[in-house]
């Protein structure tokens, strides 16, 4: 399930009930029917406990080991990260969590940066070189980068193949590369695609891949230098990645 809000929209989470009623539903008994809210600005998100006995967390799944502790009662708690797991106790040994991908950050142009009295300039694609979507992102576009083909652009079990190897990858599912796609072409690319239903929806799929890779090689958001990021492909080692520096 995945839901899209936008700026100032709210969605609340918990069990749910008939008089809390709750757009993501989390089954599991020790969850509040009313646990938390998750609402939208402009550039980050914000979670509120509503519960009165349990803290919660909220890890970033592409740093290293970071995480906010949110308390109980805590409303409009501010959260930095792009890419969020928020993870909730329960009495058996496993949690429960669900992912949230921030709305698009906001990067100032370093050529503004010295203008303290005018309107500032930002970047008009804000990405991050350090985060798990713009390997994704590398590894859509490595294909033409590499000029082995001019016009396919690799399945998302390609991309999972492709990036296993990485220390940050090894459990990347193709339902996680399907969300990172559709964030950077939502949030990052901004790109307006329908949504579309049974047979049509794979080649919709597959129009937004090529569209993503198209526009940032046009403006040269992702270049031939950004293949080092990649692990070495079989059977060629370190010498490839020298090369392509």
């Amino acid at each position: 399930m995945t839901l899209r809000l936008g700026p100032g929209e709210v969605a609340r989470f918990g069990r749910g009930s008939a008089t809390s009623p709750v757009e993501l539903r989390l089954d599991d008994e020790a969850i509040s029917r009313l646990a938390g809210e998750i609402r939208v600005t402009d550039d980050h998100w914000q979670l509120s406990n509503l519960s009165t006995t349990q803290s919660y967390l909220v890890e970033n799944p592409e740093g290293a080991g970071e995480y906010l502790r949110v308390p109980p009662r805590r409303a409009g708690a501010p959260i930095p990260f792009e890419f969020s797991r928020v993870v909730l106790p329960t009495r058996r040994n496993t949690t429960v969590a669900f992912q949230v991908f921030a709305p698009d950050h906001v990067y100032l142009d370093p050529d503004g940066l010295g203008d303290q009295w005018g309107s500032r300039t930002v970047t008009a694609y804000s990405l991050d070189e350090t985060a798990l979507y713009f390997l994704v992102l590398v590894a859509l576009c490595e294909p033409r980068l590499r000029d082995e083909s001019p016009v396919a652009v690799p399945t998302t079990p390609e991309i999972v193949e492709r990036l296993k190897s990485h220390p940050a990858c090894g459990r990347l599912t193709a339902r996680a590369v399907s969300s990172h796609i559709d964030y950077l072409a939502d949030e990052k690319m901004r790109i307006s695609t329908p949504t579309d239903y049974g047979p049509r929806r794979e080649a919709r799929r597959n129009g937004k891949r090529e569209t993503i890779v198209g526009l940032v090689l046009r403006f040269g958001l992702v270049r031939e230098e950004h293949l080092a990021l990649l692990p070495p492909r079989p059977g060629t080692g370190a010498h490839e990645r020298e090369t392509v520096r």
